[in-house]
């Protein structure tokens, strides 16, 4: 963990479907992260911050705007390799964010080559460098979380495509949730460590459940039943490529793994259909009359008293139709 308090996770009102995504991509980081959209002041870094607490090493990294290939990637010293035989490396941000949250602010205004070498390592978990015959080779194996407002540009379809998944925060709250978020928020800055202190036990509990799911997560097959229904409601969908599948069978698998299932099921497949579609759906699918042209706008809910759940969110519409179950989360009395 870090020795700068981070707003709990646990203690977020609303935004399940977000919390959901950024946990199922921890439990499982070959997901390739989430691309989280919305307007300004939806504390979508407060969330990803929060995510970094669950993780072994805590370690919370930002990308800056307007950072060079160089410092995203680190540098070589040739002169000492030429001088000294061998290779001196420079850390970057890369380096620095191996094992914990890599967290890209306004993802669509970085130059797209930036994008696309961030998106390659994520993918991998490896940063090579190579530079005039000579190389370095590191981990960086991170969570990588990308924020945009599309009122402010969009990322190329290509780009798009590669983070695995994507959720939408609607910025029309409604105003008891409003006044929850703002008084936690309150107690937060006026005394982190106290705030934190008095959700340490729903946080731990959150964090010995990722830690569970990731221990699992080797255990549960990418079985042949899954991955039939996902590629048949991909097609129906209308995706290009293949990564949709991809991603939806591993996500999938990750969620089995958070609600302790041995095996992927319907309901993992269901929950989340959503993430992996939104960013990749036609417009018009030939082939699925009930899907709608736009995914479902987003909203927020407050805990829902006695029950230890962050809220039941509305289900998304589907292409089979089903209602996705919001997992239960820990709750404050």
């Amino acid at each position: 963990m870090t020795d700068t308090p981070h707003f709990p996770l646990s203690a977020v009102v609303g935004a399940d479907d977000l919390k959901l995504a950024l946990c199922l991509t921890a439990i499982d980081p070959k997901i390739g992260g989430v691309l989280i959209e919305g307007p300004r002041g939806m504390a979508k870094s407060t969330l990803a911050r929060g995510l970094a607490d669950l993780l072994a090493s805590g370690q919370f990294v930002t990308l800056p705007l307007g950072a060079t290939e160089e410092r995203l990637v680190g540098t070589l010293d040739l002169d000492a390799a030429l001088s000294e035989g061998r290779a001196q490396f420079s850390p970057g941000v890369l380096a620095k964010a191996d094992g914990g949250v890599l967290y890209v602010d306004e993802v669509n205004l970085l130059p797209d080559h930036l994008v696309d070498l961030l998106l390659d390592v994520a993918a991998s978990g490896t940063n090579l460098i190579e530079r005039d015959g000579i190389s370095h080779r590191h981990s960086a194996k991170f969570v990588l979380i990308g924020t945009m407002n599309p009122e402010e540009g969009e990322l190329r379809p290509q780009l798009l495509d590669r983070f695995g998944l994507n959720v939408a925060l609607s910025g029309h709250t409604a105003p008891t949730e409003r006044g929850q978020i703002i008084r936690r928020r309150l107690d937060f800055d006026s005394d982190p460590q106290a705030f934190c202190t008095q959700w340490e036990a729903e946080q731990q509990a959150l964090r010995v459940r990722c830690e569970n799911a990731r221990a699992a997560l080797a255990n549960i097959a990418l079985d042949d039943a899954a991955l039939a229904q996902i590629t048949e409601r991909c097609f129906a969908a209308g995706v290009d490529g293949l990564r949709a599948d991809l991603v939806w069978l591993r996500a999938a698998r990750a969620h089995a793994a958070w609600r302790g299932a041995a095996v992927i099921g319907e309901e993992d497949i269901d929950a989340v259909a959503e993430f992996a579609l939104r960013h990749r759906r036609r417009e018009q699918a030939p082939s699925s009359p009930q899907q709608p042209a736009q995914a479902p706008a987003e909203t927020q809910a407050s805990p829902s008293e006695g029950q230890g759940q962050w809220g039941d969110m509305p289900a998304p519409a589907l292409a089979t139709g089903a209602r996705r179950e919001v997992p239960s989360w820990p709750k404050k009395p």
